[in-house]
């Protein structure tokens, strides 16, 4: 063979990046997509350093900047109001990382790299219901009777990856706390303090998180419980007024915050353990399907982003079906380090945030002090450095 012949099961985020950054290479990508149209669940979504330099590489800073909204700082409140810590962002977090941080609808994000990748080679309703390996390919059948074949599959179908289920035995464990999220017009809570910045406000069993987007403030409240998770999936309903009882003592600007859209449904945070492999046979996983984590540190999108770097330009290395294990087993090595340790840091920062007052939360608060210090090392990442892949690709241009 020459170059590999992929087939990508997922049309969201990470599906349609690693299309776009192997077309850049000269491999050809086929994307296939269970949904009937394309489409992103929630709100929105934070894009740091580490994720908008991938999305620069690919030529899409000029429409995905002008749609989005780049913070003012970073603020940690306490439940009742006052500012613990504040962070600069701006133009200094640029200059500082690399790239710019970026607030935008996970619509927008979606539509853009969407329209960059277009209808050929897009494939809709195509839910997978099997994987099997034919000699040197493997197959994929879909529900709708259709089947296809390619010498890579790579499985970016999300945190139930159906992919997945053919490399490794591990299913999502649920982090004990679960969310609500809205989208409020910024008229609506004009008592909202710095409405440009991004703000944690941390109390006792919760936190809420929220930035603007334009003209509307996203959040996601998070609370304790239900434990256990009482549904099948990661979304139940839930009874009307919970949200509000369970901020019923907060901030005013917090209680406006919340209650000026419905009460949406319940999300459970879920979280995949760490995989023993994220590859077999002809099959690699990315992004969600293979290190899910709770959203604390804002990193799922970012560092599925960076995975559809990586393994796209690993596999520009290819010529022949025998280094197609090398470069599959490189990625594994390169990703499995970097989002294990993302992935835990942000499952233990949920209890940090839900402290009761008292001397834990007291020591915590100290500690924001170092945020910068402490979590750089996530925003400076650059994905083509630890492989010497910005070596190669210019040795190549």
């Amino acid at each position: 063979m020459g170059r590999p012949d992929v087939a990508i099961v997922g049309g969201g985020i990470g599906g349609l990046t690693l299309g776009l950054a192997l077309r850049r290479h000269g491999i050809r990508a086929r994307i296939y997509e269970q949904a009937p149209e394309l489409g992103e669940v929630g709100a929105a979504v934070a894009l740091a350093a580490n994720g908008t330099r991938v999305l620069r590489e690919l030529g899409l800073e000029p429409a995905l900047a002008a749609a989005s909204t780049v913070p003012t700082e970073l603020v940690y409140r306490h439940w009742t109001g006052p500012r613990l810590v504040d962070i600069p962002v701006g133009e200094g977090y640029a200059a500082q990382f690399g790239a710019p941080f970026w607030g935008i609808h996970r619509a927008r994000l979606q539509d853009a790299l969407a329209s960059a990748w277009g209808t050929e080679d897009l494939h809709l309703g195509k839910e997978l219901v099997d994987v099997e390996m034919l000699g040197g390919r493997t197959r994929l059948t879909f529900a709708d009777g259709t089947d296809t074949t390619a010498t890579l599959v790579v499985g970016a179908d999300g945190i139930r990856s159906r992919v997945r289920a053919r490399i490794a035995d591990e299913a999502p464990v649920y982090s004990g706390a679960s969310g609500f999220r809205g989208l409020v017009p910024r008229s609506a809570v004009p008592e909202l303090p710095d409405p440009d910045a991004v703000q944690f406000w941390m109390g006792p069993g919760a936190h809420v998180l929220h930035y603007a987007i334009g003209d509307v403030v996203n959040f996601l409240a998070v609370v304790d419980g239900p434990d256990p998770w009482p549904g099948p999936g990661g979304m139940i309903p839930a009874a009307p007024g919970e949200l509000e009882e369970a901020f019923r003592d907060w901030h005013p600007a917090v209680r406006a915050l919340l209650g000026a859209v419905p009460q949406s449904p319940r999300w459970g945070l879920f979280a995949l353990p760490p995989l023993p492999r994220w590859s077999a046979d002809r099959m690699v996983l990315l992004g969600d399907a293979a290190h899910a984590m709770v959203p604390h540190h804002g990193q799922g999108a970012n560092l599925t982003l960076e995975d559809a770097a990586v393994l796209a330009d690993l596999l520009a290395d290819t010529t022949s079906d025998a280094d197609l294990p090398a470069a599959l087993a490189t990625y594994e090595r390169l990703r499995r380090c970097r989002t294990r340790q993302v992935a835990r840091s942000a499952w233990v920062t949920s209890p940090l945030l839900h402290l009761p007052d008292g001397p834990a939360a007291r020591a915590r608060d100290r500690r924001l002090a170092d945020l910068v210090e402490d979590f750089s090392w996530i925003h400076a990442y650059d994905h083509r450095e630890p492989a010497g892949l910005r070596t190669r690709r210019k040795a190549s241009a």
